[in-house]
């Protein structure tokens, strides 16, 4: 069923199309025609960073910016779903068009830029939300603060959403804000982890709740930079890792008529390079660090791949839109329980 309908949104711009799909979501969780796309996802609980996930499989940053569409989402199966990502103020992100499918690959090629209603707007969402899973608030930059004052926008998001969601994602990896990258740089990843544990610290005490946090990286490292960054990460007080946000590479959609468009590529032809970060953060951050892979997972047997390398939790994005709801119940039968909570 779900291949058919996607037939029909591909007719619509990839925008459009995301707009109708998630009112379309809203509509099916009251009335229960979600379950007829998915199926109940199997219980499969995993503690992860102190949080007890229903299952392994999440929804990705990017997908719900706003909150907007939390029980929806939830109603489809998720172990958990990652708002935003979110910045200090509204912003409107880059000019459209700056979405592109690559049905060939099964990619996405997108240049969003951090297009949200602000924070404020999260947290009221977030206030009203009813989803019995786990959520992360992923937080960035705004486009025009300049890279040594970023780490003020993201406290200030920290700040807001920190009593009211389950754990913080850094995102410092989205190609489409410009200049955001350098802040994987070592010294000034050095300092802007430094300033989050801190600000947690605070707020810890001053909510009496611990709120883990995590960081969202790029695939797009060379060996001794990642090494480098994966160093900092594991010495700052992080709670966790992201692997990884979108590529900047085309060498596996070289030829595509979109394939010099600016922006980052998921998708199928991301497995490969998210699946080697993983890997490699993995063994240099030891057994015991959480690790949430994200990039590429467009079947059962790449979930699998995912937890083999290393992750503890995996996350959906474009293979969700290309194969549909029944993937979260396919990746989570397919999980392994050695890691899972008894």
């Amino acid at each position: 069923m779900y291949h058919w309908l996607r037939k029909g949104m591909f007719l619509l711009s990839p925008e459009a199309a995301h707009e109708v799909a998630v009112h379309a979501m809203a509509a099916g969780r009251v009335s229960g025609l979600s379950r007829l796309f998915s199926g109940p996802a199997p219980r499969k609980p995993v503690e992860s960073m102190g949080l007890s996930f229903p299952n392994p499989v999440g929804l990705a940053a990017g997908f719900d910016k706003n909150g907007d569409y939390i029980e929806a989402l939830g109603a489809l199966g998720f172990g958990h779903i990652e708002v935003g990502t979110v910045t200090p103020r509204p912003q409107p992100g880059n000019p459209k068009p700056r979405l592109f499918r690559l049905p060939e690959h099964e990619a996405i090629i997108n240049r969003m830029g951090f297009n949200n209603k602000g924070v404020d707007h999260l947290v009221g969402r977030l206030q009203r939300a009813r989803y019995d899973g786990v959520i992360g608030a992923n937080i960035g930059r705004q486009k025009d603060t300049p890279t040594d004052q970023a780490a003020g926008d993201y406290r200030v998001c920290l700040e807001k959403v920190y009593p009211w969601c389950d754990y913080v994602a850094v995102n410092i990896s989205s190609p489409n804000t410009p200049n955001l990258r350098e802040l994987q740089d070592t010294g000034p990843l050095k300092e802007l982890l430094a300033d989050l544990v801190g600000a947690r610290s605070r707020l810890e005490a001053e909510h009496a709740m611990y709120r883990p946090i995590v960081i969202k990286i790029a695939p797009d490292w060379s060996p001794d930079g990642l090494d480098a960054a994966l160093a900092v990460i594991g010495s700052s007080g992080l709670d966790g890792l992201i692997a990884t946000n979108t590529t900047l590479d085309r060498t596996p959609v070289a030829g595509h008529r979109h394939a010099d468009e600016a922006g980052g590529l998921s998708g199928r032809p991301l497995m490969d390079a998210s699946t080697r970060i993983l890997k490699r953060s993995r063994e240099v951050l030891g057994p015991d660090f959480p690790i949430l892979a994200s990039g590429g997972v467009h079947s059962a047997a790449d979930a699998v791949e995912k937890q083999s390398a290393g992750a503890d939790l995996v996350q959906l994005y474009t293979g969700f839109i290309y194969e549909g709801p029944g993937l979260i119940r396919d990746c989570t039968s397919s999980w392994s329980t050695r890691h899972a909570a008894a």
